[in-house]
């Protein structure tokens, strides 16, 4: 908001190269502002503005651009510049830029790292993608048990200067195994000559190097963390991970089973920033399966040509019919896609989840069906357009919209859960995906009540 607000000054004095005053400025601004001034600003005034930061300032700053803004400002820095950058920045956030370099450009990268610093950055991008291990930062305060709490303060303020985050200490053996957490305000409140070992309660919360980041997210929204210890599989403390990381987790995770949810494969960029065939290449895979599902509706048709022939009217539903089971599939794979992204329900509550759709399809259905029933009534009583037959053509429709509402339900919830239980992405019964599945069956059902309702009549 700030950077918004002073944008046309900044502009006026960097195209007056009035850097002093330029400087003077930002240096009461935060990272964050600071950070959202530079994305807006063309390229080559970016790189001038970066350079007029005091060096905390600019890699505070760094730290809170996008990756594309990252590696761009990168290339218009001096390799000196960047050296400090890369070595000055936390290596969780270090670790997720690096991800996103080209491999002749990494190496070059880690070719400007100090030795300690390289061996970090090697160690974090040597566990699996989208694991822990690549969240998280080895900046954590670690204290053996047997020490006091004078101790443990004398340590804390000789060794926090560069600590991610302060707010927890931990606990770990001579093995380097971890044993317990312990809020800082403990040792801020507790007598001077205890000793840690009188502030531990032995319940602790950890994840593992090698869980998915998914689970990070989960753990994190279940326990109200800032931070959590990260442990190797023999339990030996070799990082933490913050809120702030995991927060960026989940926001991708939303936004990649939003994008899912559409039927568009995920994108690896934003919007704005990624190349415009990359994203049709994106979109084109899934428009094709849907339009190739969409042909098995046209053979539906087909199949029933001989009934829609003697009876046309029949004809006039079908979008009303086929719409309404596809929305009502949307509806449900949205509802339970969500509801297993947050952990609300599990494969094990397949029958519950599908006793309810069935209870819902019923009474949504029964909606719908007194709706369609009422307007074919209107109509007929108003314009006669339906025939002296539009009784048995209302029970049709009204009964097809129960089967075709109940049935699409049904698909709409299962599928979700079969697809997870497979070992799938459940957001890939996307709400278009599972609408073009509706489609056809609905025909079907539509078509197979008509001839039950209106055969020696219309058929």
């Amino acid at each position: 908001m700030l950077g918004q607000i002073l944008q046309p000054e900044i502009k006026d004095l960097i195209n007056s190269r009035d850097f002093t005053s330029l400087k003077e400025v930002l240096i009461d601004w935060t990272p964050a502002d600071i950070a959202d001034l530079l994305t807006d600003l063309p390229d080559h005034e970016q790189a001038i503005l970066f350079r007029i930061l005091p060096k905390d300032l600019a890699t505070d700053t760094f730290e809170y651009l996008e990756v594309d803004v990252q590696l761009s400002l990168l290339k218009a820095l001096g390799n000196e510049e960047v050296a400090f950058i890369l070595n000055d920045m936390s290596p969780d956030d270090r670790t997720a830029m690096l991800e996103e370099v080209p491999a002749s450009a990494l190496k070059q990268m880690m070719n400007l790292l100090s030795v300690e610093e390289r061996h970090i950055a090697q160690s974090l991008l040597g566990y699996p993608e989208n694991s822990v291990g690549r969240l998280m930062t080895p900046d954590y305060l670690a204290i053996r048990e047997n020490w006091t709490v004078q101790e443990v303060l004398d340590y804390i303020r000789n060794n926090g200067k560069d600590i991610e985050t302060l707010s927890i200490i931990y606990v770990t053996n001579e093995k380097g195994k971890l044993i317990d957490d312990i809020k800082i305000r403990k040792f801020l409140l507790a007598p001077t000559e205890s000793s840690a070992d009188e502030l531990m309660d032995g319940n602790f919360t950890y994840l593992q190097v090698f869980d998915d980041q998914e689970k990070a997210v989960e753990v994190f929204k279940k326990y109200d963390r800032v931070a959590l210890p990260v442990t190797d599989s023999s339990g030996i403390l070799v990082g933490i991970v913050t809120v702030d990381d995991v927060l960026d987790v989940a926001e991708e995770e939303a936004t990649e089973d939003f994008q899912k949810l559409g039927a568009v494969e995920a994108l690896e960029d934003s919007y704005a920033a990624i190349p415009l065939l990359q994203m049709i290449k994106k979109r084109a895979g899934w428009l094709s399966v849907l339009f190739v599902g969409e042909l098995f509706t046209a053979s539906a048709m087909g199949f029933f040509e001989t009934e829609i022939s003697k009876a046309v009217v029949l004809a006039l539903f079908v979008p009303l019919i086929i719409s309404s089971g596809g929305n009502s599939g949307s509806q449900a794979a949205t509802l339970v896609i969500r509801a297993l992204s947050l952990g609300e329900v599990s494969i094990r509550d397949w029958f519950f989840v599908m006793k309810r759709e069935i209870i819902s399809g019923i009474i949504l259905g029964s909606i719908l069906a007194l709706l369609g029933f009422m307007r074919i009534t209107l109509w007929q009583n108003f314009t006669g357009i339906y025939g002296p037959h539009w009784l048995p053509i209302a029970f049709t429709v009204s009964f097809a919209l129960v089967g075709v509402v109940l049935w699409g339900t049904l698909m709409g919830s299962m599928l979700p859960l079969v697809l997870k239980k497979i070992g799938f992405d459940p957001a890939v019964s996307s709400a278009p995906f599972v609408a073009t599945l509706v489609d056809v069956t609905g025909l079907m059902i539509y078509f197979s009540i008509a001839l039950l309702l209106l055969k020696g009549t219309l058929l």
